[in-house]
């Protein structure tokens, strides 16, 4: 069980209280002894949008669960210049590194970046290979990218690992078909999810592709003290639509309440739940989380 700390934050007079706001989240999450710690990717944004490298930087000097990592939309950045920093955050941290890697979407962010959209599938394939070459210490050549005899160093002391983000039929495809791990999206209710599972599965038995070790989940949650302050959380969120995702795949509840919905996301195969914590107050986020930590605590002892 572990934590995506939320990216943006409102207007603010001093950028520093939203990085401060990621730092002490991050904090919560390590005294809560969660199992993951990760960031968000998203540019051109007109509200304050933290920057998932230089920032995973900083977090890492104070996180020590066993995984760690960020996601990264792979068609807006170089691949080796992706190569380069993730070996450099890797090399921070004795955690297990992993990529979450998206496809992205929304013109605007690519035309941001002088990014192809209509490319961006091709770019996405071409980049995770690119990745994982270099960081087996190859020298790379690719046209599509004008790569020519790129090598890196230092690179990584043990595999980076990689979670494809995906939720069409075409992605989930890509996913098998390219051997990595399945991330599921937040937004997907319970029977949406089954179907999605199942074409995955299905998609790596048809490439002959080893059932993953690992598949994991995102979840937008609020871990609440109470059935009623549960209530009065979904009821704010319904009313303002919360990031368009529905209700039904929302997570908020008590300890127990949130426990028992991961345990059914276990029974049905996800290894690994990244939570969202989606109260907009810093307190009651914090408090969300330090629940969390509870709710990991019986999940481990059965």
């Amino acid at each position: 069980i572990g934590i995506s700390v939320r990216s943006s934050y409102g207007p603010m007079t001093d950028p520093r209280v939203g990085a401060q706001h990621i730092i002490d989240r991050t904090a919560a999450a390590e005294a809560s002894n969660l199992d993951s710690l990760f960031l968000g990717d998203h540019h051109a944004t007109p509200t304050p949008y933290y920057q998932n490298i230089p920032m995973m930087g900083r977090l890492l000097a104070n996180w020590s669960g066993p995984k760690c990592g960020v996601l990264l939309l792979l068609p807006l950045w170089h691949p080796v210049l992706v190569a380069e920093m993730l070996s450099t955050l890797a090399s921070l941290t004795s955690s297990t590194f992993v990529l979450q890697a998206g496809i992205g979407y929304g013109e605007k962010q690519f035309s941001a970046l002088s990014a192809d959209y209509e490319q961006r599938g091709e770019r996405f394939e071409q980049s995770l290979t690119i990745l994982h070459a270099l960081w087996s210490g190859e020298t790379i050549s690719n046209p599509l990218w004008e790569i020519e005899r790129a090598i890196i160093s230092p690179t990584p002391s043990e595999p980076i690992a990689t979670w494809i983000g995906a939720t069409a039929p075409v992605a989930l495809k890509r996913v098998a078909r390219m051997g990595h791990s399945w991330l599921a999206d937040p937004g997907l209710t319970k029977p949406n999810l089954l179907k999605k599972r199942d074409l995955y599965l299905a998609a790596c038995e048809a490439e002959g592709t080893e059932y993953p070790s690992q598949m994991a989940v995102r979840r937008d949650v609020h871990v609440a003290d109470s059935d009623k302050e549960a209530a009065a959380v979904r009821a704010k969120l319904e009313a303002k639509q919360y990031r368009g995702i529905d209700p039904d795949a929302l997570v908020i509840g008590t300890v127990g309440q949130v426990e028992a919905h991961f345990r059914d996301l276990g029974e049905i195969g996800f290894t690994d739940i990244i939570t969202r914590h989606l109260h907009p107050d810093q307190t009651s986020a914090i408090r969300s989380i330090e629940r969390l930590g509870h709710v990991r605590e019986r999940f481990n002892a059965g």
